[in-house]
């Protein structure tokens, strides 16, 4: 499949933290665990610097599902419950996406959420950015569907590990390996966030969150009670809340410090290969776990105030 190339110019444009609000829309698997859902929150509660223009539902496939298709549905349905939660209406803003995972390089699977991106993504000579929380299946999909987005979009995508490590295997990145490789290969603007020694250390807990988040609105009692419910013993215990590491970049990007790397080929054991002729990403290399987590906190307080 052939997809544009950009310019030198235009990659390094995209690839560089954007300094004002942008056009946004965030593709998550909403019900995989609990972090998807602080993410949700976060974005939304950041009009001033993330113009969320809708919400896709991904798939998953773990112990909360029994496929893709109901891991989509229930990712859905989670949505549902947050955007209730911040009185926020989901007509046309809330899209369900893909029902199974690619089954080849060119196959994309066509949903709501794969249609939406491609209109959306053509709606403005300002680039979307696509921010990615889960398998990476309808951002391909999308893709596949229309190639030229290329050129419109720019990916933020939390999955995959470090390039240094000995596995690129992730939750995320390895469900769907034809979307994952697509997205390193076809040149969109791409920001990935590995997950461990990355997003890894966006660690909170029970104490932390009911002394700053419960008793701060239906959101945040929301948000404490899923957390809770997530482990049996809350002693000694932690949970990584990591795709709020995805927005974080957008919303601050020294939060998230990155640098600019050949885009890493995706062999088919999940092990990186480097070929430097390969066109650059942006890959971050750490979080500032407080500055993250502050500006959640505080958002949830203020929107409780209101």
């Amino acid at each position: 499949m052939d997809f544009p190339t950009l310019s030198a110019a235009l990659r390094t444009e995209r690839l560089t933290p954007p300094s004002g609000p942008v056009r946004m829309v965030l593709d998550t698997d909403t019900y995989n665990e609990i972090d998807d859902q602080f993410a949700v929150v976060q974005s939304l509660l950041s009009p001033d610097r993330l113009r969320v223009e809708a919400l896709y539902a991904a798939p998953f496939h773990n112990n909360r599902s029994d496929g893709p298709a109901d891991g989509m549905q229930k990712s859905y349905e989670e949505i549902l419950r947050l955007l209730e939660r911040l009185d926020v209406s989901p007509d046309g803003f809330v899209h369900k996406g893909s029902t199974q995972f690619l089954t080849g390089p060119e196959s994309a699977v066509r949903s709501d959420a794969a249609r939406d991106l491609v209109a959306r993504a053509h709606e403005s000579e300002a680039p979307l950015y696509v921010v990615a929380i889960g398998a990476i299946t309808n951002v391909a999909s999308a893709l596949i569907l229309d190639p030229s987005i290329v050129e419109k979009i720019v990916v933020v995508w939390l999955g995959g590990q470090p390039y240094h490590w000995p596995s690129a295997r992730e939750f995320n990145l390895q469900q769907d390996l034809y979307a994952s490789r697509l997205i390193f290969d076809c040149g969109v603007p791409l920001i990935q966030v590995p997950c461990q020694a990355v997003a890894s250390h966006l660690m909170t807990t029970v104490p932390e969150l009911e002394a700053l988040v419960a008793g701060r609105g239906a959101i945040g009692d929301y948000l404490v009670e899923i957390f809770k419910d997530y482990s049996d013993t809350h002693y000694a215990w932690s949970k990584v809340i990591w795709d709020i590491s995805a927005p974080g970049w957008l919303l601050d990007a020294s939060w998230v410090p990155s640098e600019l790397v050949h885009s890493p080929i995706l062999t088919d054991q999940y092990t990186y290969s480097v070929d430097r002729r390969r066109h650059l990403v942006r890959v971050a290399t750490g979080v500032h776990r407080d500055a993250i987590f502050r500006d959640l906190f505080r958002k949830i307080e203020a929107r409780a105030q209101q």
